[in-house]
């Protein structure tokens, strides 16, 4: 015993080189062996290299996937399997429906969501807080059956005690609740929400608790997927959260805004899919299908093709990068996007410069006034690449606008809850939906020309005049874009 307190009091130099090196060696063989994008790879080699001790603990909070491919995979296969059969269903017509150029599209998300298009849909859409909690209050009011709620961040503030007083009424009546919080969005609140959940008896759960039981506004690895299905039959999904910052009657003059979407018919099959391998994944139990689906939806006219894209890191790692990809591919006249958080990697952006340069309108609509100020100086420092190849970049005026809404040639809309950032397309767990529509994407260009005329147009001039400090701030916080 103390010749071995000797050789550590003499050695611990030597021995702390030696464990250094072989922790270091672990972390940085892992990340070379596992990431697939080789600027992530050098990226986590570099800081593990560069710091042996350190360098590997952040790796391993911050850059490993935990979840194991074949095990999800796996569960989500059998969700597959029970909640959103493929039996025979209709060929939909997608040249009838949008227009010729996307029935290779609609390939294209046969391949990568594995869930049909179906036809039979009724989709409306909400804007803000003002029409989306009151239209799903109601909704929870009227179930009989089950009510299925997910969702990145759910305040215990004004509007989403009302929620959390509808969920109670509805438990109170004999209907099965469940409800699913990302354990990071659960923390935006004081006191949480959850807790007034389970003081509700509402059954409820967070989506991958902190690793190390830190609080970190960006770990890795989060759900932003936003649900709600009723009795099966009637949905709400898009890019809301539950908080009060969206109802003019409580935030007022800075009322954020958003949208959101109702859907009735068979496309609630793929939704209710999500959020049951999503709890299952979460508590183990499984949802019985007799109770949580419906085979027929009584869905009001008029009928629109859709079918729901997930993404996350599993086998759906990449599933709305490349619908993107493909979809800027088809355009031949126009794309409108509308993004809070407008920073695509390079094969985004290669897809969206390509398109102008065909001789596509591009109009990018981003907010003047950002939540994220890291995030807004990022996107600053990459607007340059977009304008030079032709296209209009929109800075919105007035209040935050959270919208996620891409349009094609008036005829497809790509709707829900990812950003145009590697964040969203890489690590989040999130849900969209592809529509091919003429009057869902009339709508909503509508909405993104509204805005457009309230908005200043950004001109390689207009960031030129930016102060050369402000324009190094931007380029330095941009490199760690990846990461914010």
């Amino acid at each position: 015993m103390e010749s071995l307190q000797y050789l550590v009091s003499e050695y611990w130099p030597h021995l702390a080189f030696v464990l250094s090196l072989a922790i270091g060696g672990t972390a940085a063989t892992h990340a070379a062996m596992t990431k697939n994008d080789v600027r992530a790879a050098i990226g986590w080699v570099g800081v593990i290299m560069m710091s042996p001790l350190l360098g590997p603990m952040i790796y391993l909070v911050a850059g490993i996937n935990r979840i194991r491919q074949d095990h999800i995979s796996e569960q989500r296969n059998k969700s597959l399997k029970d909640y959103a059969p493929t039996h025979e269903t209709s060929e939909v017509d997608v040249a009838v429906a949008a227009a010729p150029q996307f029935a290779s599209l609609r390939v294209l998300g046969d391949r990568i969501s594995r869930f049909p298009l179906r036809d039979g849909n009724h989709i409306r859409m909400l804007l803000g807080g003002d029409e989306t909690y009151p239209a799903m209050i109601e909704a929870i009011d009227k179930a009989t059956r089950s009510i299925a709620l997910q969702s990145y961040i759910f305040d215990n503030d004004s509007e989403g005690r009302k929620i959390v007083d509808a969920l109670s009424r509805a438990h109170e009546r004999g209907v099965q609740v469940r409800v699913l919080i990302d354990a990071v969005g659960s923390k935006y609140s004081r006191p949480p929400v959850i807790r007034l959940l389970r003081k509700r008896g509402i059954p409820c759960a967070l989506f991958m608790t902190n690793p190390l039981g830190l609080r970190m506004p960006y770990a890795n690895l989060r759900s932003h997927r936003k649900i709600l299905v009723i009795d099966g039959c009637t949905a709400f999904t898009g890019g809301m959260n539950i908080r009060e910052g969206f109802v003019t009657a409580v935030a007022g003059a800075a009322t954020a805004a958003d949208t959101h979407f109702m859907v009735i018919g068979p496309v609630v099959l793929q939704l209710i899919s999500v959020f049951a391998h999503d709890w299952e994944f979460t508590t183990k139990e499984t949802l019985p299908y007799d109770i949580w689906c419906c085979d027929t939806w009584e869905a009001p006219m008029p009928h629109v093709p859709a079918r729901c894209v997930r993404s996350g890191p599993d086998r759906f790692i990449v599933g709305t990068h490349n619908m993107l990809l493909g979809a800027f591919a088809v355009a031949q006249k126009h794309i409108r996007i509308q993004s809070p958080y407008f920073l695509p990697d390079q094969s985004l952006l290669g897809a969206i410069n390509t398109a102008a340069r065909r001789g596509i309108t591009v109009d990018i609509v981003i907010p003047g006034s950002n939540n994220l100020r890291l995030v807004s100086y990022a996107m600053t420092a990459q607007l340059d690449q977009v304008i030079r190849s032709g296209c209009r970049v929109w800075l919105a005026g007035g209040n935050f606008n959270h919208s996620k809404l891409i349009t094609i040639d008036g005829a497809w809309s790509y709707v829900g809850s990812s950003n145009l950032d590697p964040r969203s397309l890489r690590l989040n767990f999130e849900l969209d939906m592809e529509v091919y529509s003429r009057d869902l994407a009339g709508q909503i260009e509508a909405l993104i020309d509204a805005e457009i005329e309230q908005s200043e147009i950004v001109t390689l001039e207009s960031l030129a005049s930016i102060p050369f400090r402000k324009r190094l701030r931007n380029r330095i916080i941009w490199l760690a874009s990846p990461y914010l």
